[in-house]
């Protein structure tokens, strides 16, 4: 008489272990939500899915860099409106002064405000900062990261208003003459502030371009980075159901032979 059982134990045994190792990997994933949660799952997967996650997260700073640019342009708009506000009154009060009715008196008197309206602005090319950068009166440009990877840059900046570099140290209405002399100055300063304001512009326009197409390609990159590393749940849960049903049959199994075995074995004794 033989008893066929031990190599049907050994069969389920194998196979119980090897279920339950999938089920492990299984919970795995969807306990971290992750494919790749440990580099033996995938081992090129996992290489390839960090190299994308640092291009994502460099993306999203460049963005934030890009915003921190706009800013500081914005910054740089508003004081360049200021000073050509400034040019303006300059010039209406050098237009003024040119009138041969005015007496020195008059002159004298509006000298005064002219001299406040050089030193405001030097004042707004002084002072007007971001992040302590000076950025109308300093020549010193601001490049800006704009990408994740080295080489991707863009520079901005480089604008300095101050009376020296407009040609206005030393602006006098004390004579008629003078006056005259002025009212032309003024126009090239106003005609200055005039380019600085359009290359501002050009560079918010440029900035916003680079914005839309970093957050584009971050998304591509985030759509990519989850297809290949992202548990797919419905799929996962599934596996799990057939694996938890196939331990069980194993584990009745084996169960059964053992009961029938131990049958066996008492009608012996």
């Amino acid at each position: 008489m033989r008893i066929h059982s031990q190599e049907h134990i050994a069969f389920s045994t194998n196979r119980a272990q090897r279920n339950a190792t999938d089920i492990e990997k299984t919970l795995l994933k969807l306990g971290s939500g992750s494919k790749v949660a440990k580099g033996s799952q995938n081992a090129s997967g996992l290489a390839i899915s960090e190299t994308m996650r640092a291009q994502i997260r460099g993306l999203s700073q460049a963005q934030r860099n890009m915003q921190d640019g706009l800013s500081v342009l914005e910054s740089s708009n508003e004081g360049l409106n200021n000073v050509n506000e400034l040019l303006q009154r300059a010039r209406e009060m050098a237009v003024a002064a040119a009138n041969g009715t005015l007496t020195d008196q008059d002159r004298e008197a509006s000298a005064m405000e002219l001299n406040q309206i050089m030193e405001s602005i030097n004042d707004t090319a002084g002072k007007l900062e971001f992040n302590t950068k000076h950025i109308l009166g300093d020549n010193a440009p601001i490049v800006l990261q704009v990408g994740a990877n080295p080489g991707q840059q863009m520079t901005i900046g480089n604008i300095d208003v101050s009376t020296k570099t407009l040609g206005l140290d030393g602006a006098s209405i004390s004579t008629r003459e003078d006056a005259e002399k002025l009212i032309s100055t003024i126009d090239k300063a106003i005609g200055t502030i005039s380019s600085h304001l359009t290359k501002v512009g050009s560079e918010m326009e440029a900035i916003e371009h680079h914005l839309t197409n970093a957050l584009v390609f971050e998304g591509n990159l985030t759509k990519s980075l989850s297809l290949l590393a992202d548990t797919d749940m419905a799929e996962e849960m599934m596996n799990f159901v057939q694996q938890d049903i196939r331990q069980k049959g194993d584990q009745l199994l084996i169960k059964t032979v053992n009961s029938n075995l131990q049958d066996v074995l008492s009608i012996l004794k």
